[in-house]
């Protein structure tokens, strides 16, 4: 058996054959032409591929040096093809998903449960995703000499309703670097853009991304393509049917005490996080809370009443998607909107614009223009749209701690990364080692 391993022309045919089903796999038969370069590696030999060894080493051994470059060379190379076509591993770094996901849960995310998405920027710094180390986000991690459109190639399955996805921030493509983690639309919105884009002392350099370079955000997919949804005092609605309960999601709610004030070993029993312990003049609390955690709170004899939190119906929030004053929504009274599915049709009004104006600007690439009252996309007038891709609704379980779909709108097919997986591992970031390891979350599937 031995003797068979390492024979030159099964390992020709084995790396062969692999490398055979990654090209079927890609769908671009062009590098059919790297069977040449496997045929050389393992039977020919006329290339000294591996140039940083010697080709033939005093005794058949190589420096230790050499070993570890060698060896070096070989993860890097295979960790990237791992996390490129199969597993990434992501942090939870917000409450946006409590108590679904946890702040400090790290897990998997499955590249192959939709297909792998290909890198738009190919050429860049392995395992980074924006900035180079200890640069202070100045420095890009990657460059645009190749540039390479949309896609994605053969997965498991499609993305379904209440699947947790890993996706670029839609709204990522530009950002002021000294608010990196603010969304720069808001910003304009908050301040004006002409400010925002002129005052580098106060936002920084503005700067923009591709969007495989733009943020990873965590959500739950609330809706697909062609459903309908709507938001009724904070409960979703797909299609007129109520979401399915999801254990983990939670709304806030004030809870008022008799006077007294709750004891903190109460809110650690009810895995209340420090960061969400408000309170307020008169026994008056805010948590966010799921279900389970609302009939445990009911049932302590000092609270004297718990109600939910809620922004009631024709209260506009300017800053809501569409963040127009023709839809009077807010975050828990919303819609009714069609979420756009490839190839659909809807007609085009003033009215309606504010809702697809993104899509077919910034995701589709048309040039957008509205003159003298008539909508002109790429110099013609359009009553009406074809979607040439998929859209996605995304919210967090933290109903009311969440940016999310409900700001920002849309999230295009090409911004989904993949699918969350396993836990691998969890953190308490309220708790001290040894205490702060969820032993209870290890190697916990993601639902």
């Amino acid at each position: 058996m031995k003797k068979i391993l390492s024979n030159k022309w099964f390992k020709f045919a084995f790396w062969g054959l692999l490398y055979l089903l990654w090209v079927i796999w890609l769908g671009n038969y062009w590098y059919l032409l790297g069977l040449g370069v496997v045929f050389d590696i393992y039977v020919s030999k006329k290339v000294h591929w591996a140039f940083w060894k010697k080709k033939n080493p005093p005794n058949g051994k190589q420096t230790k040096t050499v070993e570890w470059i060698d060896a070096i060379i070989f993860a890097v190379i295979a960790a990237s093809f791992i996390r490129l076509f199969f597993i990434e591993a992501y942090v939870i770094p917000t409450s946006s998903m409590e108590k679904s996901m946890l702040v400090g849960d790290y897990l998997f995310v499955s590249k192959v449960a939709y297909g792998p998405k290909m890198p738009n920027t190919p050429i860049s710094f392995p395992f980074v995703h924006q900035s180079m180390p200890l640069t202070n986000s100045k420095v890009n991690s990657y460059v645009e000499w190749i540039k390479r459109p949309y896609k994605r190639i053969g997965g498991f399955g499609k993305i379904k309703n209440d699947d947790v996805v890993v996706f670029n921030f839609p709204e990522g493509d530009t950002v002021a670097l000294n608010f990196p983690s603010q969304n720069y639309y808001e910003l304009c919105r908050m301040y004006g853009r002409e400010r925002v884009n002129t005052d580098t002392r106060s936002f920084g350099k503005i700067v923009s991304r591709p969007v495989d370079k733009k943020e990873n955000y965590i959500k739950r997919c609330i809706g697909i393509p062609g459903d309908s949804l709507r938001i009724i005092d904070g409960d979703v609605y797909i299609n007129g049917k109520k979401q399915k309960d999801i254990p983990g999601k939670q709304y806030n709610y004030v809870l008022t005490t008799d006077g007294s004030l709750l004891n903190p070993k109460v809110l650690d029993k009810l895995k209340v996080a420090n960061d969400d312990r408000e309170l307020f003049s008169g026994g008056r609390y805010l948590f966010p809370l799921t279900g389970q955690q609302l009939t445990s709170f009911n049932a302590l004899k000092n609270i004297s009443s718990v109600t939910k939190s809620l922004t009631p119906k024709g209260n506009f929030d300017p800053a809501i998607f569409p963040h127009s004053p023709d839809y009077v929504w807010n975050v828990d009274n919303f819609g009714p909107l069609y979420i756009p599915k490839k190839g659909a049709t809807v007609n085009l009004t003033l009215k309606n614009l504010p809702i697809y104006e993104r899509i077919i600007d910034v995701y589709e690439g048309n040039d957008l223009k509205v003159n003298d009252g008539q909508i002109l996309i790429n110099g013609k007038t359009a009553t009406q749209y074809t979607f040439k891709l998929d859209y996605y609704w995304m919210m967090g379980d933290n109903r009311h701690k969440s940016a999310d779909s409900r700001y920002w709108g849309f999230v295009p097919v090409d911004h989904v990364v993949g699918k969350a997986s396993i836990i691998w591992m969890s953190l308490d970031k309220d708790k001290k080692f040894p205490a702060n390891i969820r032993f209870n979350r290890i190697l916990k599937s993601v639902h």
